[in-house]
């Protein structure tokens, strides 16, 4: 029997909710499709996880249109709001099915993971650990697009996503870093991750 979150309202603004299933739908995509690419299972997880976050955000702004409706007035304003979010929606469930591709070992053509095999730039995860040199280093000051040629897009914390962190965002031990690059770069930033490279080339 399928587990139903409980969603209570809570006074959200319209901007505040818009901008980040914006922010998670477009991150679901670059997941999904590295997932379904490289057939890697965690990153398609991740991608099914972001989906229930975004129908929550979904959820949560519906209950706030109706609240903020007050005549017909309004109801025509807000009525566009509803269509972004229901589009935005949309676009999450199908990154959703592609990573699906994944998680039911469905697969894709063995020429396309051959092609994209040849591309340099792909994404991967790595999970920060406290002997990591990384831990508690601002973003910017790791320079890591000219040192490595990747770039972190999004850090999972504490059941948190942060997308597109700033440069003055500070690692933290168990972070789960998002970053894309080329395949050799991903490799060292992984290897700083773990503790296995005690600095940075």
């Amino acid at each position: 029997m399928p587990h139903f979150e409980k969603i209570e309202y809570k006074p959200v603004t319209v901007r505040e909710v818009l901008r980040e299933m914006k922010n998670l739908s477009e991150l679901m995509i670059d997941l999904a499709y590295s997932a379904a690419l490289f057939n890697d299972k965690d990153l398609a997880e991740d991608v099914l996880e972001l989906e229930k976050r975004i129908d929550t955000l979904a959820y949560h702004l519906e209950m706030v249109t109706m609240v903020a409706a007050r005549d017909a007035k309004d109801a025509e304003v807000l009525v566009g709001v509803s269509k972004v979010a229901a589009a935005t929606d949309k676009i999450s469930d199908a990154a959703a099915d592609i990573a699906a591709i994944v998680t039911q070992n469905i697969g894709v053509h063995p020429i396309v993971s051959e092609i994209f095999e040849r591309v340099e730039e792909r994404l991967t995860k790595a999970k920060v650990s406290e002997k990591s040199v990384l831990v508690e280093k601002e973003i910017g000051e790791l320079e890591l697009a000219p040192r490595m040629g990747i770039d972190i897009i999004a850090i999972f914390r504490e059941n948190d996503w942060i997308i597109n962190p700033k440069g003055k965002e500070k690692v933290k031990a168990g972070d789960i870093l998002i970053a894309r690059g080329t395949h050799e770069g991903l490799r060292e930033l992984r290897e700083l991750c773990e503790g296995k490279l005690l600095k940075l080339d």
